[in-house]
């Protein structure tokens, strides 16, 4: 029988983060991912969203990772969001393409699952779906990541079931945390609450304390438990992802040491970004690409400004919130 420390795999949804330098990551390590799967033996592919990866990439994903180690990659949008799973559209080709890139993983042992998240405005069209399901591979395992209300219903799970795909449970604005089993393996994904733009979130560890008891009940249900943290802004991904396992009882010395030095880390941080606020600025000199540069990196504000205003959507605006649509994304400010 496998062990619960076998069969539960937690990591982040990527790795390449400029800002998990000194959270996380050091200025030495030269290969993030090395540095990464010394902490964790899991990680969620994003990249491989916006675009299909390269031979060489994937190569490399097998080749610096540790024996032992698994990925989970995400469909690629050209998929999902462009073609919106359309068989017409020439998806069953797309789709070849990207198993065969990620063969060299499949081959090594090292490829765990694939995640097909779908967009926000997708809703219930299960003749659709059941037709996209019927070309996926079935020597691979597969999540499925709704993100519409309509989807949450006994028909839904049923679908899911006839073809092996597991329901992503998550936890997110959209939809609600529920748990359901419709595969040999489960998929958890952690984005953050709304009361913040999603990904920009760290969660208190009394908000994680419910999830311990229901990856545990899960996992005696499965093969296998994938979950990742896709809260990555400042490294918060990371220390949520070590607390859960702590909580799991899992944590391994070389987890230990990452936690506590993250936890220093914030808690230094706060007390350093309190006296920048107050001891060196004054409110009239605080423009808003200033507060933004204590909040996100000068990278994530470029790739800000290039959003064209006919994708920004104001919805609601009052004294104090604003809501919106950014592109396909609901935001509460």
């Amino acid at each position: 029988m496998t062990s619960f420390t076998d069969k539960v795999f937690l990591g982040t949804s990527g790795w390449s983060y400029r800002d998990w330098i000194g959270p996380f990551y050091t200025e030495k390590d030269k290969s993030l991912l090395k540095a990464y799967s010394k902490v964790f033996r899991t990680v969620e592919i994003d990249s491989t969203f916006y675009r299909y990866p390269t031979e060489g990439t994937v190569m490399g994903w097998v080749k610096y990772s540790p024996e032992g180690f698994t990925y989970t990659a995400k469909l690629p949008k050209l998929i999902t969001h462009t073609k919106k799973l359309d068989i017409n559209e020439g998806i069953e080709n797309d789709l070849q393409k990207f198993i065969e890139l990620l063969e060299p993983l499949y081959l090594s042992g090292k490829l765990g699952c694939i995640l097909i998240q779908l967009p926000p405005k997708f809703d219930y069209k299960p003749e659709q779906m059941e037709e996209f399901f019927k070309i996926l591979p079935t020597h691979i395992k597969w999540a499925v990541e709704f993100r519409d209300q309509s989807w949450i219903r006994e028909e839904t799970w049923k679908l899911l079931e006839k073809y092996r795909i597991a329901y992503t449970i998550v936890d997110e604005p959209l939809l609600p945390p529920e748990v359901h089993i419709t595969s040999n393996i489960a998929y958890f994904r952690w984005h953050g609450h709304g009361a913040r733009p999603w990904y920009n979130y760290r969660y208190r560890p009394q908000e994680l304390e419910p999830w311990a008891p229901k990856v545990k009940e899960v996992a005696e249900k499965v093969e296998q438990v994938y979950g990742y943290f896709n809260n990555h802004y400042h490294g918060y991904a990371v220390e949520n992802c070590l607390q859960v396992l702590e909580m799991l009882g899992v944590l391994t010395p070389e987890q230990t040491e990452a936690k506590a030095n993250i936890e220093n880390c914030f808690k230094t941080a706060a007390k350093t970004t309190e006296a920048k606020l107050e001891a060196f600025v004054e409110p009239s000199e605080l423009n808003f690409e200033t507060l933004l540069r204590y909040f996100m990196d000068v990278a994530r504000i470029k790739r800000a400004q290039q959003i064209k205003d006919n994708e920004v959507t104001i919805q609601q605006e009052r004294a104090n919130e604003i809501r919106a649509m950014v592109k396909e994304y609901h935001v509460f400010i």
